[in-house]
């Protein structure tokens, strides 16, 4: 059977950055999972003493904090601040720009929408930057059931998939009088979900390698079903089932942005030694 990789795919800028920076910064505490991979965390934790802690209270006066490059809400950002802790910013920059434009757009007035999932860090992180309760939409249908105002804000999360984003721009734009709309999503998260799209056309199986709570490596997973219907989530070669390559002639390969090159390799050749 023949393994073929996508064209682009695994650690983007924002996650190598926050690795190099929880690399320099030893014996630190990153305020949640610095990114969404366990097995880089347990790395980090292992061999650096990088460890995860939830809770800002939590944080001891004096502690080497990391903020996650997904991001932290600004009162939390603010509560470490005041306890005077050294602070390390991690935040990957393409997250702190919506958070810019949503306190900015905000403070101008504009009803901000957030095309997102509200459970998700990057978006709680996102939303506290607004002076007023911002709409937060995962979909299209849920856009259409909201009571709108006459000046929108639209940013994304910067996983989300560009076609979805377009369709809700589009409702904005024809239903309200002013929308400002914000093309949020990474760069990074774009080529490879392109990527996972024409490779996804001409495999007969895809494995996609990532964290099972990691946003954008979900959205690989579900662009490569829409063209090959046998397309699996991996956290590692662990989680490989051999019956999943029977009478398969190519396989395709893609990882998420959290997804460390150790690991892809891993799953790579378990997969040509089936």
């Amino acid at each position: 059977m023949e393994v073929k990789m996508a064209k682009n795919y695994g650690f983007c800028f924002g996650v190598k950055r926050a690795i190099q920076i929880a690399e320099k910064t030893k014996d630190s505490v990153t305020l949640g999972p610095l990114i969404h991979n366990p097995k880089e965390i347990s790395r980090l934790e292992f061999k650096f003493g990088v460890k995860v802690e939830e809770n800002p209270q939590a944080i001891i006066n004096g502690q080497n904090v990391i903020i996650r490059t997904h991001g932290i809400p600004k009162t939390d950002l603010e509560y470490l601040k005041n306890k005077a802790i050294q602070i390390t910013d991690a935040t990957c920059p393409y997250v702190t720009k919506p958070q810019q434009i949503v306190e900015s757009m905000s403070k101008e007035g504009y009803q901000i929408v957030i095309f997102g999932d509200k459970a998700h860090p990057e978006v709680k992180g996102v939303m506290s930057y607004s002076t007023t309760p911002p709409l937060v939409v995962s979909s299209l249908e849920e856009l259409q059931e909201a009571k709108l105002k006459k000046k929108v804000a639209l940013v994304s999360q910067t996983t989300k998939q560009a076609q979805k984003l377009l369709d809700i721009a589009s409702y904005l734009i024809t239903h309200c009088y002013e929308a400002r709309i914000f093309n949020t999503i990474c760069n990074a998260t774009f080529d490879n979900q392109e990527s996972a799209r024409e490779l996804s056309k001409e495999a007969d199986v895809m494995v996609i390698v990532g964290g099972k709570t990691s946003s954008n490596t979900k959205q690989l997973l579900n662009i490569a079903q829409q063209n090959c219907p046998d397309s699996y989530l991996v956290e590692d070669e662990n989680d490989l089932n051999p019956e999943w390559f029977l009478g398969k002639k190519l396989c395709g390969i893609t990882a998420g942005a959290s997804t460390p090159d150790w690991i892809i390799e891993k799953v790579k050749q378990k997969i040509l030694a089936i």
